[in-house]
């Protein structure tokens, strides 16, 4: 009897009925295999959210593979992938999602920016993928299920939008998946940031496994500082075709002709190569899948023996996706703009944005130190400020010094418990080194958070002292004197300074830059403290979204940094400009008023002089 019809048969008189053959199926062990050959075996891309159609290849995105397999190591916790655009990075996310369905079903939970984003990511990223892939359509519930919460075998997934702390918040997962993290917002006054409330919930799973991924903003944004704290961070290393060194593919490397007047910049970026730094020979993107299958993942930063943490960085130069001329040709054409070199920035060189023009370091504040002391009026200035900023069980202050052209240093600065601490501070005269003594002219109060305190304190110091807030919006003006309006304050009519803090931080960014004791600069007393300086450059200027354009704003470098100082120093700049700082140069250069000529008297005057009694 063939074989064939014999196995048949066996089939026929052995037949399992559907129940126990459903019960053997999930009492059948996981295959022991990695995330990246799981994608292989049963992973099918569709024509709607791939342009590349058809089972899924590592083959084609090497890279990934250790990536993916990562979530298979025990000792790993947190998988960080810091990437640029079209790379791939979303698909090995969910290529790591439908392997835990499949292998380790477990509670899972998948971040995205907002609840509208996690709906679409669900309806055409998701939806396709369990559709096209029958091991993970037989074990998904689809009547059970909803698009931001998916029901399997075993386990559930929830899509939630990083905007929604209570969904975050609200159940306990093993799997974690954040995606786009940059765009997360930050920490509130009554929540945490959306990352730690989503860490909070793996707590309870002792093997918990999270994967974090995002195109890169600024060196402060989540994903830039979860690859500086990883345990280890990794870089992709390719051999050159020519002398067999594995490099790190590096965005200087690119080159292409010099501008011509010949040449337009889409002929320029066709003639784009990337030059080997081993050895100085010309890679052109024909090499490149050869180098990208032979290639590898180096450790490049180790701050820890065992590896919880491990950190994944990669540009736009190793997606096959992506030709050099397509990178030098982005470039071109960004260089000159600064909300589109950001983005090529970000996007393709998936490294953090800085505009160095404005931004300052703590460093270079108190490189700005002079050699005059703290408390001490230097010789060449002709007015001082001073700037307030209220907290809620404290205040800091700040007094500077201002000469012409708005030459200016810090003589003092500090933290005070009481109003009275204030007024005895701002009554205090303060000396140069010939003994002139000065007052504060005018000090600016903070009213933006205790209003009526603040009100009542500048009625009964008014000689000196303004109320300010900030400026909701930008002005026109660095500032404008508007007034109280509460009817039912004792400060009702006083003015109230509008201050464009924008405009401020602007000044005080440039003028650090410039040689201490050079005309114009800003500068800080002789033994200035490091609290001070990183107060006064917690914020950096990035760009933000903002009615539909992109504007660049001053934000703080991370959450709940401090930032008093650097307020204080709005203010006192502010009230400088309000007692007239910009025109003080102008009184040196005043010519002297000239004595006025007396006229002659006339002889019928002489006479009426000699005989004002002739009548």
């Amino acid at each position: 009897m063939p074989a064939a019809k014999q196995r048949r048969l066996w089939r026929k008189k052995y037949e399992v009925p559907g129940y126990i053959a459903e019960s053997l199926r999930m009492l059948r062990p996981p295959e022991d295999i990695p995330v990246s050959e799981w994608a292989e075996r049963y992973r099918l891309l569709d024509s709607k959210s791939s342009a590349m159609p058809g089972p899924w290849k590592n083959r084609k995105t090497p890279y990934l593979k250790d990536i993916m397999d990562e979530l298979s190591n025990y000792e790993t916790r947190e998988i960080i992938f810091c990437k640029p655009t079209q790379c791939g990075g979303t698909e090995a996310l969910l290529n790591m999602l439908g392997y835990g369905i499949a292998q380790d079903p477990a509670p899972m939970m998948l971040v995205y920016p907002t609840d509208d984003l996690a709906r679409s990511v669900s309806k055409n990223r998701l939806q396709p993928m369990i559709d096209n892939c029958p091991a993970l359509k037989r074990l998904y519930h689809e009547t059970e299920s909803e698009l931001l919460e998916m029901q399997f075998d075993g386990m559930y997934l929830n899509l939630v939008g990083s905007n929604s702390p209570a969904d975050l918040a609200s159940k306990a997962v093993k799997y974690l998946f954040l995606d786009e993290v940059d765009k997360f917002p930050g920490a509130s006054k009554k929540e945490s940031d959306p990352i730690s409330l989503a860490r909070e919930r793996t707590k309870t799973f002792a093997t918990a496994k999270i994967y974090m991924t995002s195109t890169p903003t600024i060196k402060t944004g989540h994903i830039w500082k979860a690859l500086e704290d990883a345990d280890v961070e990794k870089h992709f290393f390719v051999p050159c075709p020519h002398c067999g060194e594995y490099i790190e593919l590096k965005f200087k490397q690119l080159h292409w002709p010099e501008k011509a007047d010949d040449l337009t910049i889409s002929e320029r970026a066709d003639q784009a190569a990337y030059v080997c730094q081993e050895c100085g020979c010309v890679i052109t993107d024909a090499y490149k899948d050869g180098m990208l299958q032979a290639g590898e993942w180096r450790i490049v930063r180790e701050s820890a023996s065992v590896h919880k943490t491990v950190g994944y960085w990669l540009n736009t130069l190793y997606s096959p996706f992506v030709r050099f001329s397509d990178i030098a040709l982005a470039f071109m054409r960004s260089k000159d703009d600064p909300e589109a070199l950001q983005n090529f920035v970000n996007s393709w060189l998936a490294e953090p944005w800085e505009d160095e023009r404005l931004n300052v370091s703590a460093e270079s504040v108190l490189a700005q130190q002079t050699g005059t002391p703290a408390m001490v009026v230097p010789d060449w200035a002709k007015l001082i400020t001073a700037g307030v900023d209220v907290q809620e069980t404290s205040f800091y202050w700040s007094v500077r010094a201002w000469g012409d052209y708005m030459t200016s240093q810090n003589i003092a600065h500090g933290q005070a418990l009481s109003w009275d601490d204030i007024a005895l501070i701002m009554n205090t005269p303060f000396q140069n080194t010939r003994g002139d003594q000065f007052l504060v002219a005018l000090c600016l109060v903070d009213s933006g958070y205790q209003a009526d305190s603040t009100y009542a304190f500048c009625v009964d110091n008014q000689d000196w002292a303004m109320a300010a807030k900030g400026a909701s919006n930008p002005m026109a003006s660095h500032f404008r004197i508007s007034k109280i309006d509460k009817v039912d304050s004792r400060a009702y009519g006083l003015p109230l300074a509008i201050v464009d803090g924008e405009k401020y931080k602007d000044m005080i960014a440039a003028r650090v830059k410039k040689s201490p004791g050079s005309t114009g600069a800003w500068m800080v007393y002789q033994g200035c403290d490091e609290e001070y300086a990183n107060q006064v450059t917690a914020e950096h200027k990035v760009n933000v979204k903002t009615g539909g354009r992109i504007v660049q704003r001053w934000k703080t470098r991370r959450s709940h940094i401090d930032n008093h100082y650097l307020d204080c120093e709005v203010y006192a700049m502010a009230a400088a400009d309000i007692r007239g700082v910009r025109y003080l140069h102008l009184e040196a250069e005043r010519p002297p008023e000239p004595t006025p000529k007396r006229e002659p008297s006339t002889p019928e005057e002489n006479w009426i002089g000699t005989h004002d009694n002739w009548i």
